[in-house]
């Protein structure tokens, strides 16, 4: 991606925190690469050199900043224009897949040649897999170096290395200092928790976040309170707890994270981000949707509102099925009554989400006994077996057109509940359930092809404006 230095330049001068995340910027006299938005004094414009990617940084020979901390910044939006091919590699590589397979094995998993996928990242980003996996766990280490008392061999095999004496080396040749250096600097002697930072780009309208999941809080498993969000998750077979918590003062969330989650903890950071949508540009959306007259009000009363993610794509789907045809309140009863009857505890926190190979293997009628109609009970199973199969990928490496068709495929799954699940699944920014009955009374249509039509000066953004009436008519406006 191409870069408008002079644009760069006088954000930098600014530190406009609308750029966060969107480039970093390398300083020649001192080696050190930063945010536009860190608080160091301004250098000359002849000093600087701006990248896309904080990896691309680190490639040209770059340090990471220790002030305005480049690895908690906010990624990138979905709605970039990179080949779908990278965009998988990257999601895979971020959530911590090269610190367990080979490149060979990324490679297969998306298609192609191991050759053909590093030429292909280093067209689009600038880095090879290698270069971005390793610049994710130096990453991952110096934030938990910085906020955690983690001991170092925890640290490392959080980050993602495999051995204490190439973590040592490794963070020494890129930092200039050793680990131990950094602890005795920045830690928190204090903490005893996993803690993880998670920026994002102000304006952040946290409570009608939190007031959009809370309604949704599946019973036993999520709990979620006027301040905080608390659940239970599984990844891989791998259990524990995390808390999010909001901290204005910094424009970031704060979550902890138990213990036993490290060795996922890649992947738990970036479902968090997507969970609570962090690399959304928000003025960026709200001054295109504000160009509407019906919008421009519901808009400027919540710029900083959000489009919530989802923290497991398949829990989010089943939650999408169980509340065809009936209230919100409904559906989320049902959604415990399904972790009560098939999930299972983890000691001391909470109750898991029942995994799809659970309900791929339990009999229609027993899924039918908590309270659903026959048809879909059936539905419920047939996605368990889709995604127990292979035949669905619902966790964010599909694309929306080929994740919408092959949900479409799905007995008893329509147009409005494959656009839901794409819309907080993907996160697609563009994802429109056009036969949503509020939206259309709102937009004074009867059709899903008239609310399309009235919808199509949104693009690329109808998923914030979906959310933004929704949220008015949730809150009476």
């Amino acid at each position: 991606m191409s870069l408008d230095t002079q644009t760069c330049y006088s954000a930098l001068a600014a530190r406009d925190p609308r750029f966060d995340g969107v480039f970093f910027v390398g300083v020649s006299t001192t080696g050190i690469y930063c945010r536009p938005v860190c608080p160091a004094r301004t250098p000359a414009r002849e000093r600087c050199a701006f990248f896309t990617r904080a990896a691309e940084a680190e490639k040209a020979g770059y340090r990471a900043c220790f002030r305005c901390r480049p690895e908690v910044a906010p990624g990138q939006a979905s709605v970039d224009s990179i080949p779908e091919l990278v965009k998988k590699a990257v999601h895979r590589i971020e959530a911590g897949f090269l610190n367990d397979h080979s490149l060979e094995d990324l490679s297969r998993s998306v298609g192609v040649s191991s050759r053909h996928l590093r030429r292909a990242m280093e067209s689009q980003i600038g880095v090879s897999p290698a270069e971005l996996a390793q610049s994710r766990r130096l990453a991952l280490a110096k934030q938990l170096l910085q906020d955690t008392s983690l001991p170092l061999t925890d640290v490392a095999f959080a980050s993602g290395f495999r051995s204490l004496r190439r973590f040592n080396a490794t963070f020494l040749e890129r930092f200039g200092r050793a680990p131990s250096v950094v602890r005795k600097t920045h830690g928190e002697a204090s903490s005893s928790a996993l803690t993880v930072r998670l920026d994002y780009r102000p304006p952040f309208d946290w409570d009608s976040l939190l007031r959009f999941l809370r309604g949704r809080a599946i019973p036993g498993v999520e709990t979620v309170s006027s301040d905080e969000y608390r659940r239970t998750v599984e990844i891989e077979g791998t259990s524990g707890e995390l808390t999010v918590r909001h901290a204005p003062d910094r424009s970031s969330l704060v979550a902890s994270v138990s213990l036993s989650l490290a060795p996922k903890l890649p992947d738990v950071v970036l479902r968090l981000r997507a969970l609570f949508d962090l690399d959304a540009q928000p003025e960026r959306i709200a001054s295109h949707l504000e160009e509407d007259d019906l919008l421009r009000p519901i808009v400027m009363a919540r710029p900083g509102l959000r489009v919530p993610g989802a923290f497991d794509g398949f829990e989010l789907a089943v939650r999408a099925v169980l509340g065809q045809q009936v209230s919100v309140s409904a559906a989320t009863t049902l959604s415990g009554r399904l972790a009560e009857r098939f999930g299972r505890d983890v000691p001391g926190t909470g109750r898991l989400f029942p995994l799809a190979s659970r309900l791929a293997s339990s009999p229609v009628e027993e899924i039918r006994a908590i309270g659903l109609p026959g048809r879909r009970a059936e539905t419920l199973r047939a996605l368990a077996l889709a995604v127990t199969r292979g035949d669905l990928d619902i966790e964010g490496d599909s694309g929306p057109g080929s994740l919408t068709d092959s949900l479409l495929a799905i007995p008893g799954i329509g147009p409005w509940t494959a656009q839901y699940i794409v819309l907080r699944v993907l996160r697609w920014p563009d994802a429109f359930p056009a036969g949503d009955l509020a939206i259309r009374k709102v937009l004074g249509v009867r059709s899903a092809s008239q609310a399309e039509e009235r919808a199509e000066a949104w693009r690329p953004w109808r998923a914030y404006a979906v959310l933004h009436l929704w949220t008015s008519l949730s809150q009476g406006g």
